[in-house]
């Protein structure tokens, strides 16, 4: 669901309506039993937060990236991401997909011309973990120490197959 999200994103240039099939059941974002409580599966979370967040222009972000040789694509990057602002306010959200099974990979975010600090880094990552209506909360976003920008770039890690929400504000 991130990825698909992200792809949406970096085409939001010809992308003019795009929508989830279920929103309940067995495929949906929620998940019901007759007579108990709903649940969240994992896709909710990124459909939820980029839903929140990705507010305004999309941008398109450089990417460099390791990448990963695939027999039917090629090589691939192994980070995918997409990036949002709000001219309003200035503040920016990015997603970010790190594709490796096995590696963490460290990213260097960087907003040109502008004095953003980094405000809130949520990620999701796991093997395979899923809700249930005995756990509903085991696969949900957690938060990640945020570090302090150095001259102007901020590094963050992306765990291996995970998911990642990247807030920042204007400074000031």
């Amino acid at each position: 669901m991130g990825a698909l999200l992200i792809s949406l994103l970096r085409h939001a240039d010809r992308v003019g309506v795009a929508n989830q099939a279920q929103l309940v059941n067995v495929i949906g974002a929620i998940r019901a039993e007759p007579g108990t409580p709903a649940w969240r599966q994992t896709i909710f979370h990124p459909f939820a937060l980029t839903a929140r967040y990705a507010r305004g222009t999309s941008l398109r972000p450089t990417i460099v990236s390791p990448v990963h040789d695939t027999a039917k694509y090629g090589e691939v990057t192994v980070l995918d991401a997409a990036a949002t602002t709000d001219l309003e306010t200035g503040a920016v959200a990015v997603f970010c997909v790190n594709r490796s099974a096995s590696e963490t990979l460290v990213v260097d975010l960087s907003v040109a011309g502008r004095g953003v600090r980094l405000v809130e880094h949520l990620v999701m990552s796991g093997d395979r973990v899923a809700n249930t209506q005995q756990s509903p909360d085991a696969a949900t976003p957690r938060s990640v120490a945020v570090p302090q920008a150095q001259d102007g770039t901020t590094t963050v890690e992306l765990p291996a197959a995970s998911w990642s929400m990247i807030r920042l504000e204007p400074v000031g």
